[in-house]
């Protein structure tokens, strides 16, 4: 199993918890029962982290004005909004829902360029709350397509993920499916675009990340 790379620390330091939680059970002077019931929590603690931070392979779709899913997860939002930021005006939103046992790596959803790149430091209300988008720990990103069209995506922590990690910068020239980072345990992405771009995807549809067309830009 392929393990995303933004978890190797995290990995090492479970194994090593788990080395002595095991460690406890043979050698502390405590009953049989109890040094099982270690035992337990160190199997779970250890397969739980190799599992949540599984980095499985996908295949992209070549399609080259296709909106890309960039994470997994189920959708909470898709909907119209009056105003966003980086528009300047009304926009389209998709909000995705990471739970802790989806796969957390983040996949760049359009090919372009990147014109706006921000890190926000913030709460960490539940990612489905509707004021996470502005309130939230979160990085958000603009890209300019070929076509002209603008797209806004963004990471944001939840009250479980407090870590997110990213490694695209103000004028990187970006592929649609590349892997740029991940949120650690329990997020939400958004992924704003202009109304004359439809999300073809109901709300409470999983999806798969750099798999699953959101959308078609014309």
């Amino acid at each position: 199993m392929k393990l995303a790379k933004d978890g190797f620390s995290v990995i090492v330091t479970m194994l090593i918890l788990s080395a002595l939680l095991a460690a406890a059970g043979i050698f502390a002077p405590i009953p049989f029962w109890a040094s099982y019931i270690l035992y337990a929590i160190a199997g779970f603690f250890t397969l739980f982290t190799l599992y949540f931070f599984r980095d499985p392979e996908r295949n992209i779709p070549e399609v080259p004005n296709s909106i890309l899913c960039p994470a997994d997860g189920k959708v909470i939002v898709n909907k119209e909004i009056d105003y966003h930021h980086y528009f300047d005006g009304p926009a389209r939103q998709l909000s995705i829902f990471l739970s802790p046992l989806d796969v957390h790596v983040n996949r760049v959803p359009v090919s372009g360029k990147i014109d706006y790149a921000k890190y926000f430091p913030g709460k960490y209300l539940v990612a489905w709350h509707e004021k996470a988008s502005e309130l939230n720990e979160r990085s958000e990103f603009g890209v300019i397509h070929s076509s002209g069209n603008h797209i806004f995506f963004n990471q944001i922590t939840g009250y479980i993920a407090r870590r997110i990690t990213y490694d695209l910068s103000l004028g990187d020239e970006i592929k649609a499916g590349y892997k740029f980072g991940m949120m650690k345990f329990g997020s939400r992405m958004d992924i704003i675009v202009p109304r004359s771009i439809t999300f073809d995807i109901a709300e409470g549809t999983t999806v798969v990340g750099g798999e699953t067309i959101l959308a078609e830009i014309q």
